[in-house]
């Protein structure tokens, strides 16, 4: 999100084609928010022992897979990082 052009991790925005995305911004705040604030507040939430913890884990979980879907939908499947691979199974697990 700091660099929505691709600057800090060179990453031409040319990866972004056939996406709905002209940026990095949008790809950028959707797992942060998704997959970066969401599980620290089911984190806390189990933390303190409240009722939602498992509700709130469980909707990270869906919201991981979900984000995967979109993001192999729009770009593919790639196993080179094998990080999607490692994303589906910490999803549903």
């Amino acid at each position: 999100m700091l660099g929505p052009q691709g600057q800090i991790l060179s990453m031409p925005t040319s990866q972004l084609s056939g996406s709905p995305f002209d940026t990095y911004f949008v790809p950028g705040l959707v797992p942060f928010t998704v997959l970066g604030v969401d599980p620290l507040l089911a984190a806390a939430s189990a933390w303190w022992a409240h009722w939602s913890a498992p509700l709130l884990a469980l909707l990270v979980g869906v919201g991981l897979l979900a984000w995967l879907a979109v993001e192999i939908a729009i770009i593919g499947y790639s196993d080179d990082p094998p990080l999607q691979p490692i994303y589906i199974a910490l999803g549903a697990g």
